[in-house]
Order: C-alpha cells, then structure tokens, then sequence
C-alpha cells in the first residue's frame, strides 16, 4: 500500500455558534490542511497520483474557503464551522472529484494553530 500526502494553506474566519468562550466570537485561522490519499495500484508511470494533480483537486476545494467567513458558506448552515467539520468536508469534497478509482482518500487533517489538529479518517 502507498500512501502520499499533500498539504496546503489557507486564511478564513469563523466563530462556533452556541460556544461559550473566545471561539464563539468571530476570529480567524491561518489554516494548514494535509490530505493523504492511498492505494496499491501503481499506473504506468510508476506513480500512485500525480502530485501536481492531486495538488490542483485539493486548491479547487480550498479556493471557496480561503478569505472567507466559514460561517456564510452553505455547508455550515446548521454545523458549526469546526475544525473537525472543516476536515470531513474537504475529505468528501476532495474524494468526490478523484477520477482514479485505485486511489482513495484516507485522511484529512486540518490545523487551526500550529499546535492544534484535528484528523478525520471517513465514517
């Protein structure tokens, strides 16, 4: 098995919704974002996926978040715009647009601080 893993950035704010503390006022992050796909399979090329490639899925998904208020994107209409909704969302938005069904996404972690991750691995 083969596992490789990308990481971006992005800028956004948010603020938890019924959250008692500093977090339920609106503030932002300077997110840092790791997405790690897997698979057996490698294509002709010797390659499990194209870095570039996988690369390019991921800033797609991260460009309608970055420098925004997560708050006001539909998805965290009624979930607040945690860390860890952050990460199941880009995980499923990341594995819908992967063309290649030899290789899955296996997790997403998502950064607030340079001291605080979360990871989601899928249901």
């Amino acid at each position: 098995m083969y596992e490789l893993t990308v990481e971006r950035t992005f800028a956004a704010a948010h603020h938890l919704r019924g959250y008692e503390g500093a977090c339920g006022q609106p503030h932002g992050h300077n997110y840092r974002v790791q997405i790690t796909v897997a698979g057996s399979q490698l294509d002709q090329q010797g390659l499990l996926i194209d870095f570039g490639y996988l690369k390019s899925i991921c800033d797609e998904v991260i460009a309608e978040l970055d420098h925004t208020d997560l708050n006001e994107h539909p998805t965290f209409a009624d979930a607040n715009p945690s860390s860890e909704n952050l990460a199941r969302y880009i995980f499923a938005q990341v594995a819908g647009q992967l063309e290649q069904s030899r290789v899955r996404v296996t997790a997403v972690s998502v950064w607030e601080s340079d001291t605080s991750r979360v990871t989601y691995t899928g249901e």
